[in-house]
C-alpha cells in the first residue's frame, strides 16, 4: 500500500507526466494513488520522482509541512553552492562527516551509491523524529 497524501512544500510549476503546465500553491493538498500523485483528479507524477521529491512532502500524518520544511533545511545546509570560502567548504565537509557515520543517515542512503551519497525515497518520508535528528547532526537551529 502506498501513501495517499501529500501537501505542495513549495509552489510547484513544472510540466507533469500528462504534459500539462501546472502551478500548485504552496500548501496545496494532493492525493495519491497507487504511486502516482494527482492534481486536481489527474495523473501529475510519481511519488518517487524528482518533483515529487522537490516539491511536496508525505502528508499522511498531517505533519507535511513539518516534514517539508525540515527536508529543505537539511538538504540546504548539506548543498555545494559556488563560490563557497574555504571555511565554507570545510564546515560543510564535516557535516558530511557526521551523516556519513551516523546510523539514522545511513538508513536514508541510496545503497547502489557506494562512492558518494544519494538520499533515498524514503528519506522524503521519514518520521520527523529521523528528520529532527539529521537537522540537529548538522547545525540547524532547534
Amino acid at each position: 500500500m502506498g501513501y495517499s497524501q501529500y501537501v505542495a512544500r513549495r509552489r510547484a510549476r513544472f510540466r507533469g507526466c500528462n504534459g500539462q503546465q501546472v502551478n500548485i500553491p504552496y500548501g496545496s493538498i494532493l492525493e495519491a494513488q497507487d504511486g502516482v500523485l494527482l492534481w486536481k483528479g489527474q495523473p501529475l507524477c510519481l511519488d518517487t520522482s524528482h518533483d515529487a521529491h522537490e516539491f511536496f512532502s508525505l502528508n499522511d500524518d498531517s505533519q507535511g509541512k513539518e516534514r517539508g520544511e525540515l527536508v529543505d533545511t537539511i538538504l540546504s545546509l548539506l548543498e555545494s553552492k559556488p563560490r563557497m570560502t574555504e571555511k565554507q567548504k570545510e564546515d560543510r565537509q564535516h557535516c558530511w562527516d557526521k551523516v556519513w557515520k551516523d546510523s539514522i543517515c545511513l538508513k536514508y542512503k541510496r545503497a547502489e551509491h557506494k562512492d558518494f551519497w544519494l538520499w533515498s525515497h524514503e528519506f522524503y518520508n521519514a518520521p520527523l523524529e529521523d528528520l529532527r535528528h539529521i537537522a540537529l547532526l548538522i547545525g540547524a537551529a532547534a
